[in-house]
């Protein structure tokens, strides 16, 4: 069967192997041909994992005049994950707060609201109050057309509208009288080509 390929993070943890066992300082060069023979780890992936390492703060590395160096030690490591240990159990610690005051609260929201049947009478009647209210709104919306501030509105709409039909109409009847005039069209025929009702007229 065909072997299975190592991981990500199996590549990452054979890499610090290999600067745990050596407590020394590489080149990437270096690490290209140590990594393939003693770790299995290709030497197109190594600067890859390499990377991965440093900005994780795992791996140190400097520049020396025209080239890069890395090294890891155990006990930095060691710090570095007791701090990670440290910050998980900090925020563990605010979220188990977090939930017990959420559990807190819920129990006291949940006072007054036990059911017993003097609750449940309460719900239903609140129920019928307001299928009640919608049933009168329902009334005042039909009877709205009745109210003389509306009937004043929907007026001066009406008005609105009828002088901006009679103006539309004024000027359509100036158009057409240029057209006869300009270039001798028949009034039929203008009202044909553009869909003008021979009937139209100014409101009254």
């Amino acid at each position: 069967s065909k072997k299975k390929g190592l991981s990500f993070e199996e590549k990452r943890a054979r890499m610090m192997e290999i600067f745990f066992e050596t407590k020394d300082v590489f080149q990437l060069k270096d690490l290209e041909k140590i990594a393939p023979k003693e770790k299995g780890i290709t030497s197109m992936s190594v600067k890859e994992i390499l990377q991965s390492l440093v900005d994780d703060g795992m791996v140190d590395t400097d520049r020396i005049g025209t080239s890069n160096y890395f090294w890891a030690f155990p006990s930095k490591a060691l710090h570095a994950r007791k701090r990670k240990l440290e910050e998980l159990e900090s925020q563990f610690a605010e979220s188990s707060q977090k939930k017990e005051a959420l559990q807190k609260s819920i129990e006291k929201s949940k006072i007054g609201r036990e059911d017993t049947a003097e609750r449940a009478a309460l719900l239903e009647e609140l129920a019928t109050l307001r299928q009640r209210k919608e049933q009168l709104k329902a009334e005042i919306d039909k009877y709205r057309e009745c109210d003389p501030d509306v009937v004043e509105e929907m007026r001066q709409t009406n008005q609105v509208a009828k002088e901006a039909a009679n103006r539309w109409t004024d000027n359509i009847f100036s158009i057409k009288s240029w057209a006869k005039r300009k270039f001798g069209f028949e009034e039929s025929r203008i009202d044909k080509g553009f869909g003008i009702p021979e009937d139209l007229d100014y409101i009254d």
